[in-house]
């Protein structure tokens, strides 16, 4: 049976943009990686699973997000984040739910991805 999400994989135009994006921005560090005879990255969240897997030696899809809409991320500190899309002009929405209150910052990659980041209700602007 699943018990939880290994990563997601990503097709980039920009290894430095695309990079700078998830690690420089959100916060993701690069990490070990087999060689599997084709450039790439993963990018680890603190622990010892890469969450992400970034490779940039294919073409990009017709259809940039296919049947998946975004991938989402646990986050923490989200005023300290908004001032890192503030500080570089990154455009972003950002928005509560209703009910549970759990702030979504959201922005697309430089390759089109969407990325979603969920903060806790009780974080604060």
């Amino acid at each position: 049976m699943i018990h939880g999400m290994n990563h997601f994989t990503i097709t980039a135009e920009d290894r430095v943009k695309t990079l700078d994006y998830y690690c420089g921005l959100l916060g993701l560090n690069e990490g070990w990686r087999p060689d599997l005879g084709f450039p790439g990255a993963w990018l680890y969240a603190g622990g010892e699973q890469a969450v992400l897997h970034i490779y940039w030696d294919r073409p990009m899809p017709a259809t940039r997000t296919g049947v998946i809409d975004h991938m989402a991320f646990s986050a923490r500190g989200l005023k300290e984040m908004k001032a890192r899309f503030d500080a570089r002009g990154w455009t972003y929405e950002l928005r509560q739910q209703k009910g549970a209150g759990t702030w979504q910052l959201f922005s697309h990659d430089p390759n089109g991805a969407r990325v979603e980041l969920d903060f806790d209700a009780s974080e604060t602007l």
